[in-house]
């Protein structure tokens, strides 16, 4: 999947204001629009603009996409200039929106680009059913948007609890059309037990609710944050499974042995069977994610074995591998002999 410029697809500079990225999009618009364009690529160039545009003309996908591209641009300058593009994990975590636009009956066709940023069907339906900004009716007391945002935190916290404070920025514009970040910070208790994927729900932190003159101000929106984890240096994360690998040497795996292996609740001695082969897992059963409620089981931990060899960097190293070599006919290859 390759990187979309879409300041470049409308021809306009990355700081250009909201009335520039409208003008440029009308004057492309009728120039390729499919009903009056001469031009061989008219239906593709329109699309392109049209979803260039989606992107930039609204502050919080066009600071999504302004994010994205300065991390792209630290991807490229490692990889290549022709490397494909792919969203580093958690490249969105601590953005605010008031609504990611997950709106079932938008049938516009995006890019897998679009798509991989935004999500899919990422038109501009607000979320939680909040009224719209500007949308304010006399009279008439209205509730504020839902607001979503995606948080980072560590695997540790979801076996112990913990209360951590996470910090936010929401897109907004300023008093000249110019896209300025807001931000705040909150104190948020991370329950024992929550998955990858699930939301807590911080009532009354969405959207201000809009009133008329005499009725007093809606109720405010909530707040719903995505959780998920920081990558482990040690564990991988399935469901409420967690995995890891635990390294053997040669003699432990063929003759067994007794060895201490991490969990994040702390060390255990793990006993390893004599043979036990590469790629074996050994199931440490309800220490994966523990539950979150009464009638919800906890995952369990695997130790997924590896044969991990000593070099032969010394002649004393090379002298135990000959006589290694010596003692044994064995062919791992055999299998591939036919």
């Amino acid at each position: 999947m390759k990187f979309k410029d879409y300041y470049q697809a409308l021809g306009v500079a990355r700081d250009a204001s909201p009335d520039d990225i409208k003008k440029a999009y009308r004057k492309l618009a009728r120039k390729y629009h499919p009903d009056v364009s001469k031009e061989p690529d008219a239906e593709a160039r329109f699309k392109e603009l049209n979803e260039a545009n989606e992107a930039l003309k609204d502050p919080e996908k066009r600071a999504a996409y302004d994010q994205a591209g300065s991390q792209w641009e630290r991807q490229r300058q490692g990889r290549g200039a022709e490397a494909d593009f792919e969203p580093p994990p958690g490249w969105d975590a601590g953005f605010e929106y008031s609504g990611r636009g997950d709106d079932p009956f938008d049938a516009q066709d995006h890019s897998d680009f679009f798509e991989a940023l935004f999500g899919r069907k990422a038109g501009g339906a607000t979320a939680g059913g909040g009224p719209r900004a500007g949308a304010r009716r006399p009279h008439m007391r209205m509730p504020g948007q839902d607001h979503h945002a995606k948080v980072l935190i560590d695997l540790e916290d979801t076996y112990r609890g913990a209360r951590r404070s996470v910090s936010l920025r929401m897109p907004a514009l300023d008093a000249q059309g110019h896209g300025v970040m807001q931000e705040r910070q909150l104190d948020v208790s991370i329950p024992k037990g929550i998955r990858e994927g699930q939301h807590l729900r911080l009532a009354g932190q969405g959207g201000p609710g809009l009133g008329g003159p005499g009725v007093g101000d809606g109720p405010a929106g909530d707040l719903f944050l995505e959780i998920a984890f920081n990558p482990h240096p040690v564990y991988r994360v399935d469901g409420r499974d967690v995995y890891f690998d635990l390294p053997l040497t040669p003699w432990e795996a063929a003759l067994g042995a007794n060895v201490s292996a991490p969990t994040p609740d702390g060390p255990v001695e793990l006993t390893i069977a004599p043979g036990s082969a590469a790629g074996r897992k050994l199931r440490l059963k309800g220490r994966g994610i523990p539950a979150s409620a009464p009638d919800t089981p906890s995952g369990d931990l695997y130790a997924v074995l590896s044969i991990a060899l000593p070099s032969a960097d010394n002649d004393k190293a090379k002298a135990a591998y000959r006589t290694f070599a010596d003692a044994f006919e064995f062919n791992p290859r055999v299998h591939l002999e036919g």
